[in-house]
């Protein structure tokens, strides 16, 4: 569900004019049925938008979906006083899917050294790393909460809500569950409004921004500096606006359909500490971690904290992929998490220094995160903490990389996300709500203008689709 082709619209409108049209047709037959009818039609539609990505993503989601089900029943009627237990077997049946399809190309031909051709052909189902963890979230709590199992249409409603499946938020029971239960096909103009507004904001930052940004990413230079921190800097402003912009239309699509998610993305650039940017940045994700790893190894209450920091962060980097980098780009995090714990209250840096700070770790960290080749990753990792690779040859190279109209071109795009980054910090400082100032009226009038002059012609997958 690429919201950022215009076949993804398609669908759904066709879809939404199906559900109408027999919503009127059937209106007799409906007067007492319609609750059970709204809900089917609302999973049909996310089922066939699934379908639509791929017959692999569709059948594995069923799997993963009536399996968890399945398992949490025979729990439930089992013996639910035990189910510590029983959750040692189908916590993993649940993984196992990711597990099989995002590791077992790197675990086996990478970690083990083994040469089997057939899984370097797999293909990670769409949105399996979120739909997984959400069903994981969603067993946990049924059984820790003493919660009763939710009708099989109501569940399949929770765990399938088409804006969220294949990106997030990773929602919990108590969140979306309650509302899939009361859900109603229901249409207010302060609901489409709100809705066309997170999605306007959405498709800007995304098809503006991201995709334009995508077109001056260059990876290749290894024994620049100055380009390896210009790639940083264009890949990190890019992945940022990327999730942000599927974060807004996620939530923008649920709104028309009167249906609240979680805010996944709250400005993370914004922040003045690594502890601030991963309450802001996939918020949904830190606190899956937190709470099911996390909180169980002792959180920050026992003597081995650091360590526990550490490991969920190295097992968050494995979680958005499979390769060395991403265990590196999880530890930089961790790391930065434990010296901000140690350090952050006796200093008290200015928020600018810490800002600045938060702003050179994150960034250096993407190098880990789009450098998927191990060994050109340590040279370039060696080239940054090289000294003379920053002397004046290296400066000329990197500004000539560029011709006149490429640099000038890309100079604009880095200066409207520097005011778009400026309008984001006036929001979170004037009114503490993220996006305040880019929903105003005016404004989101001239981003939809500046969306319909500078989209792209090509159209780049969402980057969080791959994990």
């Amino acid at each position: 569900m690429n919201f950022a082709e215009s076949r993804f619209w398609g669908l759904l409108a066709a879809g939404m004019t199906v559900i109408v049209l027999l919503r009127w047709i059937l209106k007799p037959w409906l007067a007492s049925r319609r609750a059970e009818f709204d809900k089917a039609a609302l999973l049909s539609l996310g089922l066939f938008l699934l379908l639509c990505v791929s017959w692999v993503t569709f059948l594995i989601f069923l799997v993963v979906a009536i399996l968890s089900y399945v398992g949490l029943m025979w729990i439930l009627r089992r013996d639910p006083r035990r189910w510590h237990y029983y959750l040692f077997f189908l916590i993993p049946l649940q993984l196992a899917p990711l597990v099989y399809y995002k590791y077992a190309n790197f675990a086996v031909n990478d970690v083990l050294g083994l040469n089997v051709p057939s899984l370097h052909q797999l293909v990670i189902p769409v949105g399996i790393s979120f739909y997984t963890f959400q069903k994981v979230a969603f067993v946990v709590d049924t059984l820790a909460f003493k919660q009763p199992l939710p009708r099989f249409l109501d569940y399949l409603n929770f765990a399938g809500f088409f804006p969220q499946i294949v990106a997030g938020p990773i929602e919990r029971r108590k969140d979306l569950l309650p509302q899939m239960e009361a859900f109603r096909f229901r249409w207010s103009v302060e609901q489409m409004n709100r809705g066309a507004e997170r999605i306007a904001l959405g498709l800007f930052f995304k098809m503006c921004l991201a995709d334009n940004l995508a077109a001056f990413f260059d990876p290749a230079p290894v024994g620049n500096a100055y380009q390896i921190w210009l790639a940083n800097l264009v890949f990190g402003l890019r992945i940022y606006y990327d999730f942000a912009g599927y974060s807004l239309i996620a939530l923008g699509l649920a709104s028309m359909l009167d249906i609240r998610l979680t805010l996944n993305f709250a400005s993370p650039y914004c922040s003045s500490s690594m502890v601030e940017f991963w309450r802001r940045w996939h918020i949904t994700l830190s606190q899956w971690f937190r709470d099911y790893l996390y909180v169980p190894l002792g959180g920050g209450r026992v003597r081995w904290w650091a360590f526990n920091v550490m490991l969920v962060f190295v097992v968050s980097g494995v979680w958005h992929g499979a390769g060395w980098n991403f265990v590196l780009w999880g530890a930089i995090h961790g790391v930065a998490l434990v010296v901000n714990r140690l350090f952050g209250r006796r200093l008290k840096l200015p928020a600018i220094l810490g800002w600045l700070l938060t702003m050179l770790t994150s960034f250096c960290a993407w190098l880990g995160f789009y450098e998927t080749r191990t060994s050109v990753l340590m040279m370039k990792v060696k080239t940054l903490l090289t000294p003379h690779a920053y002397g004046r040859s290296a400066f000329h190279e990197a500004v000539h990389q560029w011709s006149s109209a490429q640099g000038f071109v890309l100079i604009c795009f880095l200066l409207l996300t520097s005011a778009v980054l400026l309008l984001e910090w006036q929001s979170i400082a004037r009114r503490d709500a993220p996006y305040y100032y880019l929903c105003r009226p005016a404004v989101l009038v001239a981003l939809v203008i500046l969306t319909v002059m500078l989209a792209p012609g090509k159209s780049n997958g969402f980057i969080y689709f791959a994990f």
